[in-house]
């Protein structure tokens, strides 16, 4: 029997201040993403997609290769841990999307990431 991939996402989001202008509709956010491989083979990261959305309804598509640069390998019961981040015109956003993954023979699978939120401290409840 062949194990399907297990992979769990978690985000964490926190507002930049310092590098934020809120006179100038910048809001910077960065946000720290876990992939946690719980299977029991490796798995590899290929790519990403983000749908970014500001509270105005803007849309912001967000594609590429790895992610900060890398395609990790990440192994059995292991995780790989990156923060990046990303300016929105408004202080509240969200964000989702996926990362398209390929398992240890070769055969791809995407992993969902479900929404999560951006937005400055005064705003969370």
């Amino acid at each position: 029997m062949i194990d399907k991939p297990r992979v769990f996402i978690q985000a964490q989001s926190f507002y930049v201040e310092a590098q934020s202008l809120p006179d100038e509709e910048r809001f910077v956010f960065a946000y720290t993403m876990t992939v946690r491989n719980l299977g029991r083979e490796q798995v590899q990261l290929l790519s990403r997609y983000w749908l970014i959305t500001n509270a105005n309804g803007k849309h912001t598509e967000v594609q590429g290769e790895g992610v900060i640069g890398e395609q990790p390998v990440i192994l059995a019961g292991s995780e790989f841990q990156y923060t990046s981040g990303a300016i929105l015109e408004t202080p509240l956003g969200t964000m989702e999307g996926h990362y398209n993954m390929i398992d240890h023979m070769g055969q791809p699978f995407q992993i969902v990431i479900p929404v999560f939120r951006l937005a400055i401290p005064s705003l969370i409840h």
